[in-house]
């Protein structure tokens, strides 16, 4: 195809998003220099307020694969995936009502201390790494799919934009920590937004307006939302978005270290609750976006389909060139789509090389080194920084071969996050789980959660369960036009068309479910865990509300975890219980340090005191 490259105003445009995002970085470096401590680096001293943690966790989540990939699957399967909306909304519920509350009341830094407080260290070093490979993995696709909308709209060289990329996140991540990232990612909420916005209001000109665009919808079947097929093997329907959607959301959400990061980094609970609550509206308004702008992309393209004759070599590479179509006589407007773009990778890339310097800071280094200065733990933090950086962007080259953008990021999440899902939910949920049933859950949900989806890449499920929207080239040159090959069916084993044909949304529910089932099953088996030595903050007595009619199996489901006292802090206070904490610290081998973390929330003000932690930590 014809490259159409940048005007001098597109590359002002774009090199202007780089240059502020490295300034805020070089920003909070000076101001936050006389707080040289490890903490502040990854946590903000955890005084943020919810407004820019809100834009930080939507710009991160919503990233250069919504802003590519999201509308080329409008373009090519209709809006059903305007139903994620409904996933959104059990996700943000689920999370701040169910997860935020343990995390943020314990006092933690990684998410990962807290299954050492509940099970033991094998369990937490296990989730770690399993954490770790799971986000390189992840950034790795979202730093590639904006480099390919650069290369694809200009010309540039594709590799040089990834490096490009790594380095500035690397850069400003590294110089100013969570507080750079949050409000480096508050900015790039708002370039998102904005170039959301001019695709939507200039593609709705170039197809007559928005009646034009949804009666093209309408006639070419985009508009059909809502399938209620229960086919698990069926890509999109209303179940396996609102259901499986939400599973694989939530292992986003609810307990992956980026997400929870950033809560626990408010200056109270509540504020990490108004943070997600509006998250929610941020996702809201993104995804509908990211809907609208892949429904003008189908009636601006409905006669002569650029993937389909061969214009294109790629789904991914439709909304780039479609951008280039519309914004071709208006210097700096495709510029700006591209920032929109790069806007979502540099806070996704930014976020997880935060989130996996401080769980391998947390988890690995300071276990080993638990005597380290403060100033000392700060260069470590930021040396993290700088190898996840690196780790990361490399990872890049391997994403060029993952296919969708969407498809690939979704089902990395729904192959880690799953299981870490389950993990979690057995130890707040569960009571009586120990740490044989925790590890032995992971294993299995890990196991289960792979062999589908690699199944899935190797043998694709075919087009009779994906359901493609038919695509025109009527008005396209024919000589363009390239015949896909179909696939050879025979060489295909029986598996392949059931087991390996599964929605890529259900992938996280098979992990997490599968952990769960086996890890109750091998608690039981091995003798279950005595509900008297868990603390109460690290469970939450959700039997409360199905059994809100009888004191006596409220207790029952307690299984015995002392829910009962006045308040939580009551179990701390009592001099009886603690005999029984320590019992449960010698039996999970938990440093005596950690448990400080615990007596430092305040459940009348819902806060954590971070001064009276690093007091008890420094003692």
């Amino acid at each position: 195809m014809e490259v159409k490259n940048f005007a001098v105003w597109d590359y002002v445009v774009f090199a202007a998003l780089f240059v502020i995002s490295s300034g805020i970085g070089v920003f909070f470096a000076i101001k936050e220099r006389k707080k040289a401590t490890s903490r502040e680096f990854l946590v903000g001293g955890r005084q943020m307020s919810f407004g820019p943690v809100a834009l930080s966790l939507t710009a991160s989540f919503m990233s250069a694969v919504t802003v590519l990939g999201t509308p080329a699957e409008v373009y090519r399967f209709g809006a059903s995936f305007f139903l994620f909306s409904i996933s959104y909304t059990f996700v943000i519920i689920c999370t701040s009502e169910l997860f935020l509350p343990v995390f943020y009341r314990s006092g933690i830094t990684s998410t990962y201390e807290y299954l050492q407080l509940r099970f033991n260290k094998p369990v937490r070093y296990a989730a770690t790494v399993i954490y770790i490979v799971q986000t390189i993995l992840y950034t790795g696709v979202v730093v590639y799919a904006p480099a390919l909308a650069l290369n694809q709209v200009t010309g540039f060289d594709l590799w040089g934009s990834v490096f490009a990329t790594g380095i500035v996140c690397t850069f400003y991540c590294t110089l100013g920590g969570l507080k750079a990232v949050v409000w480096t990612d508050a900015f790039q909420m708002v370039v998102m937004i904005v170039g959301f916005l001019t695709v939507l209001i200039q593609g709705s000109i170039h197809a007559g307006g928005f009646h034009n665009v949804f009666e093209d919808a309408r006639n070419g079947s985009r508009l059909h939302i809502v399938d209620f097929d229960t086919d698990p093997l069926r890509r999109h329907t209303f179940w396996t978005i609102s259901v499986g959607g939400t599973f694989t959301w939530l292992g986003i959400y609810g307990v992956n270290q980026s997400t929870i990061q950033r809560c626990i980094s408010c200056k109270t609970e509540k504020h990490a609750k108004l943070a997600l609550y509006c998250n929610l509206l941020g996702l809201w308004v993104i995804l509908v976006c990211a809907i609208f702008s892949g429904l003008i992309m189908y009636s601006h393209f409905k006669d002569c389909d650029p993937w389909t004759s061969g214009i294109i070599s790629a789904p991914d590479q439709l909304m780039p060139y479609f951008v280039m179509e519309i914004f071709a006589t208006m210097p700096g407007l495709p510029g700006l789509f591209v920032a929109c773009a790069f806007s979502g990778t540099l806070s996704t890339v930014a976020a997880s090389i935060n989130a996996l310097a401080t769980v391998t800071f947390e988890d690995f280094v300071k276990t080993c080194f638990p005597h380290l200065s403060d100033k000392l733990s700060t260069w470590i933090s930021k040396g993290l920084c700088l190898l996840f950086g690196v780790m990361c962007t490399s990872m890049a080259v391997a994403a060029s071969l993952m296919g969708s953008v969407v498809q690939a990021a979704l089902s990395i999440h729904g192959m880690c996050g799953g299981p870490m899902l389950g993990l979690f939910s057995l130890g707040i949920l569960f009571p009586f789980v120990n740490w044989k049933g925790a590890l032995g859950g992971l294993l299995t949900g890990i196991t289960l959660s792979f062999w589908v989806a690699i199944g899935a890449f190797i043998y694709p499920a075919p087009t009779s369960k994906t359901l493609p929207l038919p695509l025109s080239t009527d008005q396209c040159v024919q000589s363009n036009i390239s015949t896909p090959e179909l696939p050879q069916l025979s060489s295909r084993p029986i598996i392949a068309d059931t087991w390996y044909s599964l929605s890529y949304l259900y992938f996280s529910a098979v992990g997490c479910l599968g952990c769960m089932a086996a890890g109750i099953i091998i608690s039981f088996l091995t003798g279950h865990q005595q509900g008297k030595n868990i603390n109460p903050l690290l469970i939450r007595p959700v039997c409360n509300l199905f059994c809100f009619w009888s004191v006596k199996y409220k207790t029952l489901c307690w299984c015995g975890v002392q829910h009962d006292r006045e308040t939580e802090q009551d179990y701390l206070d009592t001099g009886s219980d603690l005999k029984g904490e320590a019992e449960s610290v010698v039996q999970n081998g938990l440093r005596q340090e950690s448990l400080t973390h615990i007596s430092d929330y305040d459940p009348k003000d819902k806060r954590y005191n971070n001064m009276v932690q690093e007091k008890i930590t420094h003692f």
